[in-house]
C-alpha cells in the first residue's frame, strides 16, 4: 500500500468545501480496509468500523486508565451520555480502580496512625 501524504487530498471536495483535513470515508469503505488489514494479518473475524471503534473506546482506552472524558473527545461525541452508553467498562478496569483506592486509604491510615503515635 502507498503511503499518501495529506497534501494529495487538497483538491478533494470533501477537503475543498468542508473544515476537514482528510475526506471521510464512507462506512462501507471503512470496512472493506478493515477486512483488508485482518487478512492480510491472518484474521478471519468479521470485524467492522463499528467493532473498531468499541475495542478501541473499551480496551484500548478505558481500560488503560484514559478518562471518560477524553474517549468521548476522541470518539467525536457531543455529550458524555453516548460514550458511557457506547462504551463498556471493564470488569477488570473497576477492579484495579478499587485496589488502587484501597491502597490510597490504606496509606492514609496508616499515615495518621503514625502521626498520632
Amino acid at each position: 500500500m502507498k503511503k499518501k501524504n495529506p497534501q494529495e487530498y487538497a483538491d478533494h471536495p470533501e477537503v475543498i468545501n468542508g473544515n476537514k483535513l482528510l475526506p471521510v470515508l464512507s462506512n462501507q469503505k471503512m470496512n472493506a480496509y478493515i477486512k483488508e488489514i485482518a487478512d492480510l494479518c491472518g484474521i478471519h473475524k468479521n470485524f467492522t468500523f463499528h467493532l473498531a471503534r468499541h475495542t478501541f473506546a473499551t480496551t484500548v482506552t478505558l481500560s488503560n486508565g484514559v478518562p471518560i472524558e477524553s474517549v468521548s473527545k476522541m470518539l467525536g461525541h457531543k455529550s458524555l451520555k453516548t460514550t458511557q452508553h457506547y462504551a463498556k467498562i471493564l470488569d477488570r478496569k473497576v477492579g484495579e480502580d478499587m485496589k488502587i483506592l484501597k491502597d490510597k486509604m490504606s496509606f492514609k491510615s496508616n499515615y495518621v496512625k503514625r502521626a498520632n503515635s
